[in-house]
């Protein structure tokens, strides 16, 4: 019978780096309307327009980031039982979604930044409890 842990691990990983590499693509390709997006959603909520800068430096540094948590996902799905990938995808999503709040209580109350909290945590959490499970069944997983 197959280990269902690595299936659900592997699906869910390969499930994460297909996300990342569309978001990445799609903030790299059209940051301004992704960013126009949410601001019109931001005035029903009474929170603040985001500023949109075409040419700002932000599509490089947002794609950057995405290439990184895509390999991460990309290295889980292909070595399910090496534990340093979940890790450092954790840290980096609850990092960003930790600034993300720090941000929209501290100088920049858009919606961006409450969603981009949001979602961050819960795929940090998500790769929290990845690890986990890892930790209890990955002997026989491929490292």
């Amino acid at each position: 019978m197959k280990d269902r842990g690595l299936l659900f691990y592997r699906l869910a990983s390969l499930a994460m780096a297909a996300c990342f590499g569309s978001v990445g693509v799609a903030f790299f390709a059209a940051p301004e309307p992704i960013l126009e997006w949410f601001n019109r959603l931001s005035a029903p909520l009474g929170l603040n327009p985001a500023p949109v800068q075409a040419g700002s430096f932000f599509p490089i540094l947002a794609l950057a980031y995405m290439v990184l948590v895509t390999l991460l996902a990309g290295l889980m799905f292909r070595k399910p039982g090496n534990p340093l990938f979940p890790l450092l995808l954790a840290q980096g999503k609850l990092a960003s979604s930790i600034l993300s709040m720090i941000f929209f209580f501290g100088r920049a109350p858009y919606l961006i930044c409450l969603a981009n909290a949001v979602v961050d945590g819960g795929i940090g959490a998500l790769a929290l409890w990845l690890s986990r499970l890892q930790k209890r069944r990955s002997a026989p997983w491929p490292t």
